[in-house]
């Protein structure tokens, strides 16, 4: 087996080998597949956390930032879903840092 990432950097503790493809989406078909079957799988999650925490768009955002979003953030406050390490996010919790 060997792995094709896309970007440029192959993740630590792998056990097989490895080859990361700039643009790999663009110059591999499995990249490409997998890169379609992974969007797939988010818009599901999104609009599942959409019915589960309303308010933050997650059904219409796709989990990017956007404004409406971190408003809701602000309004609604951080979920399990959110990660600390979006600055936004990190400085809801902890803003004294």
């Amino acid at each position: 087996d060997h792995l094709l990432v896309d970007g440029n950097m192959i993740p630590r503790g792998l056990t097989l080998s490895a080859k990361a493809l700039v643009k790999g989406d663009a110059r591999s078909l499995s990249i490409a597949a997998a890169s379609i079957v992974a969007k797939v799988a988010r818009d599901r999650i999104m609009c599942e956390l959409a019915a589960d925490f309303p308010g933050y768009g997650w059904d219409s955002n796709a989990g990017y930032p956007t404004k409406s979003h971190k408003q809701a953030l602000v309004r609604l406050g951080v979920t399990p879903h959110h990660r600390v390490s979006f600055k936004p996010v990190h400085n809801i919790l902890y803003p004294e840092k």
